[in-house]
């Protein structure tokens, strides 16, 4: 009797943890596309992703290099002081989309273009997103919008 209840009491771990492993496997596999990692256009000069990653791109939109094509198409380039990387976008862009502001975009680097699938600016004049605010502190070029103008 004793025996049988130690070997249930194995075969319920053993079970347990088989479900707890493929419950892991497959909540990994569901999330492989849902992961997007942030780079800096620095970055991406020097290590370029393969065409099929998806990730995020953030900096500064560089002054003068918006570009408005017909229809939807938008082309610009995104920079954190230290390198710059052409974006095409297709779609509506926010309302505080501009040059010289932050912004933060989904997509592909594919042929040294990186296509946009998505574009998020920043909230309001004072809103940047961390990673971007990281990546320009690097760079040098980060000013703070709330320090008193010198």
């Amino acid at each position: 009797m004793r025996g049988l209840k130690k070997q249930r009491r194995i075969q319920i771990i053993m079970a347990a943890t088989a479900a707890l492993t493929l419950s892991a496997g497959l909540i990994g596999y569901a999330m492989r596309d849902g992961i997007n990692f942030f780079r800096p256009p620095s970055e991406i000069v020097d290590n370029p992703p393969p065409p099929t990653e998806v990730f995020r791109i953030g900096g500064l939109v560089e002054e003068g290099t918006l570009i408005r094509g017909g229809g939807e198409t938008i082309s610009f380039r995104v920079t954190d002081g230290g390198a710059s990387i052409p974006v095409t976008y297709t779609g509506i862009l926010p309302d505080l989309f501009g040059e010289g502001e932050g912004m933060v975009g989904t997509g592909r680097l594919v042929d040294g273009t990186f296509e946009a699938t998505e574009i998020l600016a920043r909230h309001d004049e004072t809103y940047m997103p961390a990673e971007v605010i990281d990546a320009l502190e690097a760079q040098g070029v980060y000013r703070d919008p709330n320090a008193p103008e010198s």
